[in-house]
């Protein structure tokens, strides 16, 4: 399993349950990324997407303790998720959000894929500094690349303890 996201300089990745910045190398990255792919969510998440509805050709998971229902897998807690994922190729799963699922599932994750922006976006949800944990590695960092007045830098990081 991974996981994908950008992160502002200080680990912001949203603000009232919306992204911070708009940028489309980092979406068309996103999009490339997880097509054809399984994506684990909370209920914030799949709340945040147009019109509440899960992302198109994916098998999107939602992992949430109430009673939900709708075009997607419904998990109520981890035992649950993580017999649901035996059915799948663990790379082919990318977790996406929020910051409570990104919080409890990076531990598991082998790598984490991170658009770092090089900007304060103001957040008000952040995930744990990778930078700053000893269990992960940074392993690939692209070169800077701008995109929409923003400097970003596509990094990978390796979860030593996996």
């Amino acid at each position: 399993m991974k996981a994908i996201f950008h992160a502002d300089k200080n680990w912001g990745i949203g603000r009232n349950n919306d992204l911070m910045f708009s940028i489309p190398k980092d979406m068309k990255f996103f999009r490339e990324t997880t097509l054809g792919k399984v994506v684990v969510m909370g209920w914030n998440t799949l709340c945040s997407f147009p019109n509440g509805q899960p992302l198109k050709n994916r098998t999107n998971i939602v992992l949430c303790p109430d009673e939900i229902s709708g075009n997607f897998v419904h998990v109520h807690n981890l035992d649950e998720l993580f017999e649901e994922l035996k059915k799948y190729a663990p790379d082919d799963v990318f977790v996406i959000g929020g910051a409570t699922v990104y919080r409890t599932l990076i531990p598991y994750c082998s790598e984490v894929l991170v658009t770092k922006v090089d900007a304060d976006g103001g957040a008000d949800t952040f995930v744990p500094d990778l930078d700053a944990d000893p269990d992960f590695e940074l392993v690939a960092k692209s070169e800077p690349v701008e995109d929409n007045g923003h400097l970003l830098t596509f990094c990978t990081y390796r979860n030593n303890k996996l």
